[in-house]
């Protein structure tokens, strides 16, 4: 079995697990703190809720962005930023495909931006924290085979992200 859980990943000057936005997430654990105030924190949860991404980035005045990771095999990500709002990406999209749908017959292209556009949200997202970055990196970790493990595709995406280097 593989992991569960949730990587939370913002800018503060305080730790990201005192803030209000985070308050349903009790026990978050710091994963890394990189430059610029750039924290990762890491929630093992396989069900429940860790807060709001848009709250998070309007409590912290940066943008902000959750990845939830599925068994290891792929990755839910959501992220905010206070200008440039609210986007969904996924990674490992085939193998999300068995984690959506069911009943109601919406699978990944209804939850999930497509890769291209996911990519150029994510440029604008990053372009709010301060860096500038090619939208190509980041399609390429969005189509690209998790491996054995989803949730190093995710610290492969927050390094095109440009704020935590692998």
């Amino acid at each position: 079995m593989g992991y569960w859980g949730y990587y939370v990943v913002g800018r503060s000057e305080r730790p990201l697990a005192e803030l209000e936005a985070l308050a349903g997430a009790r026990g978050m654990v710091l994963r890394t703190a990189a430059p610029d105030g750039w924290q990762v924190w890491e929630y093992p949860s396989g069900d429940g809720d860790i807060g709001n991404m848009k709250a998070l980035a309007r409590e912290s005045g940066a943008p902000a962005l959750f990845g939830y990771v599925m068994d290891s095999d792929c990755v839910a990500v959501e992220a905010a930023a206070p200008d440039s709002g609210v986007w969904t990406a996924c990674l490992a999209r085939e193998a999300m495909a068995g984690y959506v749908g069911g009943e109601d017959e919406l699978g990944v292209d209804d939850y999930f931006l497509e890769p291209a556009d996911a990519a150029a949200r994510a440029v604008s997202w990053a372009a709010e924290a301060g860096h500038t970055i090619p939208a190509e990196p980041l399609v390429e970790v969005l189509t690209a085979d998790p491996g054995p493990l989803a949730e190093n595709l995710f610290f492969r995406f927050l390094d095109r992200l440009g704020v935590v280097p692998l």
